[in-house]
């Protein structure tokens, strides 16, 4: 066995891809069968008789559930380029800005009003790229996109989809790409760095190259009945012709001392909080920190009061918390 096949057996395990193991197991079957070992594949294939065929159950279909027909496969391997994220599992409660939260309302309403809008001649913004800080909210705001269109939220897998064979990488890129166009969807790019960085600012003159024009071709083209969503942490690294591609472009700030104190009351909503807890100080010391930092020193906070046996989270809970989450962003000062 391989090397590159023991790869691809780990990664669909760690994916939970039972479809990927079940494509590999047949694909070991047919390399014994070529090796002249008729014998034990036939009683490997005696094992898998029971899993159905690819074009039966066997496909990922989801059409049933989720109003995609397929999920795209890469062309070499047959892995699974994107995975579908169920909806029980989306997290779609944000507290943002008024100015940001009007940009994402402002999506969703123009997707509800596509068909009124089209009588007009009118598009609806349908490609949009989210930047910011890490920790801000830009997968969680795809995730929301999704939850209030009420769309699938399909994330395309990088590690399967980038090959080092040449020409490969955009093959599969297509087929994401036709798969969204099949059937509507949110189809998230996240963390999109490496398919749609700079074609200047990299040496790499080949398959990085081949993508990022393979990318900016199909955003010209992009014509799918969903949405598309991609994010980024550094958008400056990005190639300056994709942003002309996307419908609309906004950062997702670090929550400001409103959005803080809304981040820590509505996760500290289900326990019940001492009296004496001083908002501002607690604010004031969460300055700069991320939306997903604000939410786990609450939720921290909360576990420590329900450890400890207490009714209450207490101002010692939240402060502990916050010295934590300190000593983790500068390790070297808790020593």
């Amino acid at each position: 066995m391989t090397a590159d096949t023991l790869k691809r057996i780990v990664r669909a395990i760690a994916s939970g891809s039972q479809l990927d193991l079940v494509r590999l197991a047949r694909q070991l079957v047919e390399r014994e069968r070529r090796m002249g070992h008729a014998r034990l594949a036939s009683e490997l294939d005696s094992l898998l008789v029971r899993v159905p065929r690819e074009g039966n159950r066997g496909t990922p279909s989801i059409d049933s559930a989720f109003g995609l027909k397929e999920l795209p496969l890469s062309r070499r391997y047959g892995e699974l380029l994107a995975t579908i994220l169920p909806r029980e599992t989306l997290e779609h409660h944000m507290v943002l800005p008024a100015e940001t939260e009007t940009r994402f309302a402002r999506i969703e309403c123009e997707y509800a009003a596509r068909e009124r809008l089209g009588v007009y001649g009118l598009r609806p913004r349908k490609t949009i790229l989210l930047y910011g800080p890490p920790g801000c909210g830009k997968s969680l705001g795809a995730k929301r996109l999704a939850w209030n269109t009420g769309l699938p939220l399909i994330k395309v897998q990088f590690d399967t989809l980038i090959s080092s064979y040449f020409g490969e990488s955009a093959a599969n890129l297509r087929a994401v790409f036709s798969s969204a166009k099949a059937r509507p969807c949110v189809l998230l790019l996240d963390e999109c760095d490496f398919i749609a960085r700079s074609r200047t600012n990299t040496k790499d003159i080949g398959e990085v190259s081949r993508i990022v024009n393979a990318l900016l071709q199909f955003m010209e083209e992009y014509d799918a009945p969903g949405l598309l969503v991609a994010t980024t942490n550094v958008e400056s690294s990005l190639d300056p012709a994709l942003f002309r591609r996307f419908d609309d472009v906004f950062l997702i700030p670090p929550p400001g001392p409103a959005e803080v104190e809304k981040l820590l009351r509505m996760t500290l909503s289900a326990v019940e909080l001492a009296h004496t807890l001083e908002w501002p100080p607690i604010v004031g010391q969460l300055s700069g920190a991320s939306a997903a930092m604000v939410v786990k020193v609450a939720q921290d906070a909360a576990k420590a009061a329900v450890l400890t046996g207490g009714k209450l989270v207490t101002e010692s809970h939240v402060q502990q918390a916050i010295a934590e989450l300190r000593r983790g962003e500068n390790p070297a000062k808790g020593d």
